[in-house]
């Protein structure tokens, strides 16, 4: 329904603006009129989108998305947030204040959820291209797509830009879509699963070294039968194949990083290895 003119029939409302005679249809002798002002227009939301099954012999995972979708009638640039959780879970409905404000800012935004450990790498860049490729059915123009993710979900944002035009990581129904991406926004992401200790202290450094520790479950599983799990640095090029650093070839998007001085879970030497400048001017141990 679109407000032009509002009728307020009590007397018990606050009239913002009146407008005196006015001949309208269904105007009541008696009745005031306003006329709301909006600043922002319709957004629209749905929930529970399916964009991926993941079919095994005796499972199907089913794999959602929130979409938020401003309506305007035109092709609007994209976001695919991906959530962080260290690589255990994606709770992809958080942090809604953020993505409402892209959403009345005219971004689409799609908030996606995708596998974690025990499953291993690469499943969850395989689910983060599919949502890229779903997206495309929801009014979005698609030479402007960018993606964002906070920690787990920086990760994966900064691996959806550095494997741009890499194919090996298509999977789904969707393949006659490119997922290339326009833009990524990773914030305190990890970039290099083979030092996320750098920077911090020796007692947090040999956790990382730890098989347990949640990159190494990642790219090399859990422990099992006559598997007793592999530390990080057990095969250093693995994990560079497994981090956004080692996709890294001169075709990326424009990458922005945001990371906090004091973070004391992701260093900020993960984000300062992205950048291709000269220097690092973080070189201080975190404690």
């Amino acid at each position: 329904m679109k407000l032009e003119k509002l009728f307020v029939l009590s007397g018990a409302f606050l009239v913002m603006t009146n407008i005196a005679n006015a001949k309208l249809p269904g105007y009541t002798e008696g009745a005031e009129l306003m006329q709301p002002k909006i600043e922002n227009g319709q957004i629209d939301s749905m929930s529970g989108i399916i964009y991926s099954q993941i079919k095994g012999l005796r499972s199907n995972r089913a794999l959602r998305m929130t979409v938020m979708i401003p309506r305007d009638g035109k092709a609007k640039p994209a976001i695919i947030y991906f959530p962080g959780g260290g690589f255990t879970s994606a709770d992809y409905e958080k942090f809604t204040e953020m993505r409402t404000a892209l959403a009345k800012a005219g971004f689409v935004v799609a908030a996606a959820e995708y596998r974690t450990v025990p499953t291993k790498y690469p499943a969850l860049v395989n689910d983060a291209k599919a949502a890229v490729e779903h997206a495309k059915e929801y009014g979005v123009d698609p030479s402007k797509i960018g993606v964002l993710g906070d920690s787990a979900g920086g990760y994966l944002a900064q691996m959806s830009g550095a494997t741009n035009g890499e194919k090996q990581f298509d999977k789904g129904d969707f393949l006659n879509q490119s997922s290339d991406v326009q833009a990524v926004v990773s914030l305190y992401g990890l970039s290099d699963l083979r030092n996320v200790g750098e920077g911090f202290s020796e007692e947090i450094r040999v956790v990382h070294d730890s098989p347990a520790v949640t990159e190494a479950l990642l790219v090399n599983g859990p422990a099992f039968n006559t598997f007793p799990g592999e530390s990080i640095t057990k095969d250093p090029k693995k994990m560079l194949d497994a981090s956004p650093l080692g996709h890294v070839d001169g075709n990326e998007p424009p990458f922005l990083l945001f990371h906090g001085s004091a973070d004391p879970l992701v260093s900020p030497e993960q984000s300062a290895s992205m950048y291709p400048g000269p220097t690092r001017n973080i070189n201080k141990k975190i404690e």
